[in-house]
């Protein structure tokens, strides 16, 4: 999700997200499959902000210990979502810096993590969403970059939640029995939360965000975040306590905070917030708090608007926080760093 360079003016993916293009260009093999290898380790950091092959390889270290499957699906289907951009001839600084892969990545999982990861249709659907969602990459780019707006997540979410709410109308693809489809109910459990709850629940926070629910696994992607850029692991561990004390504050389950649930999202926001597509300085810092604070309001909403059809709420409190946050920051020149747009 590196995609500071969907909007016009962003300072750049590389800069922006305060990674580095020259990580993981000491790739073993012939030139053009090197050049393709760190192409997609840097898509699998792109989830992330960070177009560095380094943090890829640590995240594709991340995704295996929850499961080799998920290891596979997630490289695969950033591999997949970046040749798909190149044959189609697609930017390439766009392709360089792992833009066209991350998308493509989730995707990928997505379809792993619902429609079973062991069956052959759901790798085959796995390919052909992985495909199709690159080229929504490219509508989605044109379309909020009228606004100057980037695309974070949006093509994933879109293609994903078609993608759940549909598969249980396909007896080849669906093997869950019953579908995903339910009301919406209020909370339950209890909701104190103890060291070892917060513990698990602030490293989960990293893994959810490719739906891996193990904190071993967050430990992992943050790991691979602090190797990339300290300035962005800071910022999202930041986002992750305010995920956790806002869920907290409103009364969630301490078992969906302890799962990671509840707190993903106000990751994202944070890392989006704060130094990708706005510039790094105090008044952002609190600007982008405020964000994940509210991304974490956002999750129940969303997820309760879609269960009734069936879908989930994937990265949607992310996608419309930030976007509507980022539309305001024109209005802030302390947060944009520039005059207010008229």
């Amino acid at each position: 999700m590196g995609h500071a360079t969907d909007a016009p003016g962003a300072e750049g993916s590389a800069k922006a997200a305060g990674g580095s293009t020259r990580a993981g260009a000491r790739v073993l093999g012939p030139p053009r499959l090197r050049g393709f290898a760190a192409q997609v380790l840097r898509g699998q950091a792109q989830v992330t902000f960070l177009p560095s092959a380094v943090a890829g390889a640590v995240f594709c270290l991340a995704l295996a210990a929850a499961g080799w499957e998920y290891g596979l699906y997630g490289l695969a289907g950033t591999a997949v979502g970046t040749a798909t951009a190149r044959l189609l001839g697609a930017d390439r600084d766009r392709v360089g810096t792992g833009l066209e892969g991350f998308n493509a990545c989730l995707t990928a999982l997505c379809c792993a993590v619902f429609l079973g990861a062991r069956h052959l249709s759901t790798a085959l659907l796995a390919l052909a969403a992985c495909v199709v969602v690159t080229v929504v990459t490219a509508a989605v780019v044109q379309l909020l970059g009228v606004w100057g707006l980037p695309s974070l997540t949006l093509p994933y979410c879109l293609v994903a939640s078609v993608m759940t709410i549909g598969a249980p109308g396909f007896r080849r693809v669906w093997h869950q029995g019953e579908g995903l489809a339910a009301l919406p109910r209020h909370a339950t459990g209890t909701t104190a939360l103890g060291p070892a709850e917060l513990a698990r629940g602030f490293f989960a926070d990293f893994a959810q965000i490719f739906f891996m629910p193990q904190w071993y696994v967050g430990a992992l992607l943050l790991l691979g975040l602090l190797l990339a850029d300290r300035r962005a692991a800071g910022v999202a561990c930041l986002g992750s306590a305010v995920g956790i004390a806002t869920a907290w504050a409103l009364g969630a389950p301490a078992a969906r905070i302890a799962d990671g649930t509840t707190g993903y999202n106000s990751v994202l926001v944070a890392l989006a917030l704060c130094g990708v597509f706005l510039p790094a300085r105090p008044a952002t810092v609190a600007y982008a708090l405020v964000g994940a604070g509210a991304a974490t309001a956002v999750a129940p909403a969303m997820a309760a608007l879609f269960a009734p059809s069936g879908g989930h709420a994937f990265t949607w409190p992310f996608v419309v926080t930030t976007l509507v946050f980022l539309a305001g920051a024109k209005s802030f020149p302390r947060v944009s760093g520039s005059p207010p747009a008229a």
